[in-house]
């Protein structure tokens, strides 16, 4: 009888709740915060399928926390490119990679990455940005990022309202066992952020990338003989075209075919690459 009392008493919070919850959490998770919001719409979806939440308010309410999100992102993107980006792969262990990943997606599949953006984590938060820094046109990426919201939310919300039995029991467990659910969460949270900052740590010392100044590396090509210095351009599509400006007498290298661009290269000079 508890246990019902308790489970009533939490239905009654989602029924009163559930929407700005929903708003919030999936606002959170497109500007790139770490809440669950797929885990979220599942619970959303079992509380309409329970009568408790109206579907056409609660997709409303998703949809547009989403788009407001990534919409923000975009813009954000189309002004400040390259310096968004790097920001929201600073806690990534290589944010270069983290960038190449999500560009090389676009490369491959166009537009088309922001339909299944969503799924993807990593993506998710990189794709409206990345949008913008490549100078998509507004409409045309809403249009895309709507389509992908949509099966975002239909796919978890059908999920949660089929499950609706099995979610609302497990629901119920969780609630029964707060207490060692809250312990368990906190102890994964410090072992979590324990193996992150000692993969940090480690990434950082076993890869040290060496630099070199402007106005040395300037110095390095006009005072070189015979051409022993190479340049190469291995710029991100979208950041790099046929037509871009480029350091004069610089090669381009393909990002997406490193390994075979780099067999062809001579190994008797001197090679410096730039990206974006």
């Amino acid at each position: 009888m508890y246990s019902v009392i308790r489970m009533n008493h939490l239905l009654n919070s989602i029924s009163q709740h559930g929407y700005v919850l929903i708003f919030l959490v999936a606002l959170g998770e497109a500007l790139g915060l770490p809440v669950p919001a797929a885990l979220a719409i599942i619970a959303a979806g079992a509380a309409a399928a329970a009568h408790i939440l109206s579907v056409p308010i609660l997709f409303a309410a998703a949809i547009s926390a989403i788009l407001l999100g990534d919409t923000l992102l975009f813009f954000l993107g189309r002004y400040t490119g390259w310096a968004l980006l790097a920001a929201l792969c600073r806690l990534s262990l290589n944010p270069e990679t983290c960038i190449l990943r999500s560009a090389e997606s676009f490369y491959k599949r166009g537009r088309t990455t922001l339909v299944f953006a969503k799924f993807i984590p990593g993506i998710n938060t990189m794709a409206p940005p990345l949008a913008g820094s490549m100078k998509m046109r507004p409409w045309q990426f809403l249009q895309f990022d709507f389509v992908g919201a949509c099966l975002y939310i239909f796919a978890y919300g059908c999920l949660g309202y089929l499950a609706r039995d099995f979610v609302a029991r497990l629901t119920e467990r969780i609630q029964s066992a707060a207490h060692v659910l809250t312990e368990v969460v906190l102890i994964a949270v410090v072992v979590f952020v324990i193996y992150r900052i000692a993969q940090y740590r480690r990434y950082k010392s076993t890869d040290v990338v060496p630099r070199i100044a402007v106005s040395e590396l300037a110095t390095r090509i006009a005072s070189s003989e015979n051409g022993d210095v190479i340049v190469a351009d291995v710029r991100s599509h979208g950041y790099y075209d046929r037509g871009a400006s480029r350091i004069a007498g610089s090669i381009r290298l393909e990002p997406n075919r490193l390994t075979e661009e780099l067999k062809v290269l001579p190994r008797d000079k001197d090679i410096y690459i730039y990206c974006t």
